[in-house]
């Protein structure tokens, strides 16, 4: 038993960790569709109110709205929503007009229990949760 403590004492250090690392990645991600939902709900004449509302959404420490909130006009697509310049023209593929989108993101940055340097995890400093919905 004193020879197998050690490994697993730096075992269960080493799940808690990833674990933590895995829940404020979801944190994350959350708050940055709790913004989203905002956006769609409320608008988008307030960015500021968009930052609030993914700051509070779950009561996290450290969590901010970075980067800001982006407003943009696109087509959809099969791979994604492609950025136009203009809201009028030119058409998307299918000769409507582009809808109007907004990019909420949401980053924290990673409390350790115990230094990484320690354990030798690669976990990132920081998660980014992204969210994007057509508002119009």
């Amino acid at each position: 038993m004193a020879l197998i403590s050690p490994l697993l004492v730096v075992l269960l250090t080493a799940t808690i960790e990833l674990g933590l690392g895995f829940y404020q990645a979801m944190q994350a991600q959350e708050a940055a569709e709790a913004g989203a939902m905002y956006a769609a709900i409320n608008g988008t004449g307030s960015l500021t109110a968009i930052e609030t509302a993914v700051t509070s959404a779950n009561g996290a420490t450290g969590l901010t709205a970075s980067p800001a909130p982006v407003l943009f006009c696109g087509c959809p697509t099969a791979a994604g929503v492609i950025s136009q310049a203009s809201c009028t023209t030119p058409l998307c593929a299918s000769n409507a007009a582009p809808g109007h989108y907004v990019t909420v993101s949401a980053t924290i940055t990673l409390t350790n229990l115990i230094s990484s340097s320690y354990l030798n995890l690669s976990i990132p400093k920081t998660f980014v949760g992204t969210s994007v919905i057509r508002t119009q």
